[in-house]
């Protein structure tokens, strides 16, 4: 009996040629969003989707993770199980220029 086939899990991000502004600053909008972009922007690199402190239930904070994802803050990919999340800083920058630092540094600033 053969086994069945598995394909990776992806993950699907949008070209940021095709982010408009509005969509960016709203998903930075709020304070969850913004938590989480503070912390990746910490951590430096990689964080998986269970490791976040937030207010929040898992299902809403996958919310967040998408909305991000869909305004290309993030990028996310699997590793085995593990859903992974990074900044798209530098892809951002070049499309926003000092927006996430921005951002970040405001948010920094007012904890």
């Amino acid at each position: 009996m053969a086994r069945p086939r598995t394909t990776p899990r992806t993950v699907d991000h949008p070209e940021l040629s095709e982010v408009s502004l509005q969509q960016a600053l709203e998903a930075l909008a709020d304070p969850v969003r913004r938590m989480v972009v503070c912390q990746l922007a910490q951590a430096g690199g990689e964080k998986g989707c269970g490791t976040f402190d937030t207010p929040v239930s898992d299902s809403t904070l996958t919310h967040h993770f998408n909305v991000l994802r869909e305004a290309g803050v993030i990028r996310q990919h699997y590793r085995g199980t593990a859903k992974l999340n990074s900044l798209r800083d530098e892809e951002m920058d070049a499309r926003f220029p000092g927006l996430l630092s921005a951002v970040v540094s405001a948010a920094q600033a007012e904890v």
